[in-house]
């Protein structure tokens, strides 16, 4: 094949300068292509039972047709929940038996299960809850409740969360505009257990974006990328009342902080996974990192497990995950959520650099030697990941230089 091309409908620089390093040519929407970066909505409508699209032994495409099991956020539970209940049957002798599958704070699906929720709410009426959208980004309709009453102004209002949070991405208000339609369709919400007491570095509190390659889910074949990051709030944490809806001292995202007058944009804020790394060790000893380590990647490794029985695993298909995970003061890793497009706008020098090396690095498993996009490629190594495969379980390695495979 002398010429190769590629076609995108997502125009983010660290995307289209890998594509053009390769040689690869800009397909129009009239002409066939071999590579489609898309965006999610793309490829649920390319993969539907009404398209007539068949994709061909070479062409590959960037995302699951049902990514969605994962990464949306009521899904993502249900089917952790699922597997919990799965595992806990079977009660099979675990490799690292300290390990549990209580990685996802307790969570309940608005208004579905507000029942259950409200049961749970009673046994411990001094907890916080955090609610969130179940199909938004980057802390858009986010907010923070102590009391039942919120969530029944928040359900009497159309669960519009565009009252709650001084900093927080507003949401528009359901039910507005012409009052003889009908209403939407309403919005769900996950309500999860706020994670009250996260580790805090500087006094701030932080979270883990690990990028996560998948290209197949039968069997399971996942890459961690090296270069995760930690991404810190702007203020100082507090868990007061009177500073709950200030989604600058609550939220990581940076379409939040950097509304904030303290949002450094040199560094934007963010730290590397082996700058932590090195931070737990100093502190707390570098067995507590080895294993803080371990723990991360077992809740990858699960949160995957959980899922796949429900996944279209396409041979022309491949994915990166954003993965979002808080730890606490315990050093226990929790899983908040999965996106199935992890932002590639770039804010810093160091972030562009990372954004095109996890690129160029995806590419490097998905293409085959010659470069040629093939959708029978059994994918190669690429030193800028992990590989992580599950014929059996095996951890991602700590050692940078080295890659166990089972």
């Amino acid at each position: 094949m002398s010429r190769i091309t590629y076609f995108t409908d997502m125009e983010k620089s660290v995307v289209t300068a890998n594509f053009v390093k390769r040689g690869w040519t800009s397909a129009t929407s009239d002409e066939d292509w071999n590579f489609y970066w898309a965006n999610t909505q793309t490829c649920r409508s390319l993969f539907s039972a009404e398209s007539s699209y068949r994709l061909g032994d070479y062409q590959l495409i960037n995302h699951f047709p049902n990514h969605y099991e994962l990464t949306r956020k009521d899904l993502m539970v249900k089917n952790i929940k699922r597997y919990k209940r799965e595992q806990d049957k079977e009660r099979e002798t675990r490799e690292r038996s300290q390990f549990n599958l209580e990685f996802v704070p307790v969570t309940f699906v608005l208004p579905a299960d507000y029942n259950l929720f409200a049961e749970e709410y009673r046994r411990c009426p001094t907890c916080t809850w955090i609610m969130k959208p179940c199909g938004r980004s980057q802390g858009s309709g986010i907010f923070l409740v102590t009391k039942l009453s919120r969530i029944k102004k928040w359900s009497n209002e159309g669960n519009s969360a565009s009252t709650y949070g001084r900093h927080a991405v507003q949401a528009s208000s359901v039910g507005s505009g012409n009052p003889q339609q009908p209403a939407p369709p309403r919005e769900s919400y996950v309500i999860s257990k706020y994670i009250e007491s996260p580790l805090l570095i500087g006094g701030k509190k932080f979270d883990l974006r690990l990028y996560v390659l998948v290209t197949s889910f039968r069997p399971i074949r996942a890459y961690l990328f090296r270069r995760g990051f930690c991404r810190f709030c702007s203020a100082k944490y507090d868990r007061s009342t009177h500073q709950m809806d200030n989604m600058l001292v609550h939220l990581t995202n940076v379409a939040i902080q950097k509304q904030g007058d303290d949002y450094n944009p040199h560094h934007g804020g963010k730290w590397s996974v082996e700058d932590l790394l090195f931070y737990v060790a100093s502190h707390r000893g570098s067995d507590a990192a080895e294993l803080l380590w371990q723990e991360i990647c077992w809740v990858i490794g699960h949160s995957l497990k959980a899922v796949a029985p429900m996944m279209l695993s396409d041979p022309h298909c491949f994915e990166c995950y954003g993965y979002d995970i808080i730890i606490d003061a315990n050093l226990k890793p929790w899983l908040i959520e999965v996106n199935a497009s992890p932002s590639l706008s770039t804010t810093t020098n160091t972030d562009h650099f990372l954004k095109l090396s996890l690129i160029d690095a995806i590419l490097n498993v998905v293409l085959p030697p010659d470069g040629v996009p093939k959708c029978c490629l059994t994918h190669i190594f690429s030193k800028n990941f992990l590989y992580y495969r599950f014929s059996k379980f095996i951890y991602f390695q700590r050692q940078m230089e080295q890659t166990s495979v089972c």
